[in-house]
């Protein structure tokens, strides 16, 4: 196995907008916010399509994880639509895996960006995030 994804490998994720998913079900305090496609849901998928990319490479005890995402939501999707988050590896820049990212919904183009990811120990990402609660 190679030492990580070739570049311009892509996946493809699919998933649905349901009311769990939407702006509106994030909004406390009575927050007037719509019953639409929410981008930090957007943003997940395209990061879950990344990291479907390096999965493979991960080795024992390995995860990867977001390090920078440089997203735009351009257009809204609304409850009942299906969406794609396509991820396409383009750059390893030193311990950063870059992927170009694009969202579509049946109407078209929803968002799109950049996203970095890197590949981390498991064990000790979680003892630096446990040690932060005592901080």
């Amino acid at each position: 196995m190679s030492q990580g994804p070739e570049i311009e490998q892509t996946y493809v994720l699919q998933s649905a907008v349901d009311s769990t998913r939407t702006a509106l079900a994030l909004a406390a305090n009575g927050e007037a916010l719509p019953d639409v496609f929410a981008t930090p849901f957007m943003i997940a998928d395209m990061e879950r399509a990344c990291a479907a990319i390096l999965h493979p490479y991960l080795k024992e005890g390995e995860v990867s994880v977001g390090a920078r995402i440089e997203v735009v939501h351009t257009a809204p999707t609304p409850v009942g639509s299906p969406v794609t988050a396509t991820a396409t590896f383009t750059a390893r820049e030193g311990a950063l895996y870059w992927f170009d990212v694009v969202a579509e919904d049946p109407g078209g183009r929803i968002g799109k960006g950049r996203i970095a990811r890197a590949i981390v120990d498991q064990s000790m990402l979680m003892s630096t995030a446990g040690a932060r609660k005592n901080e």
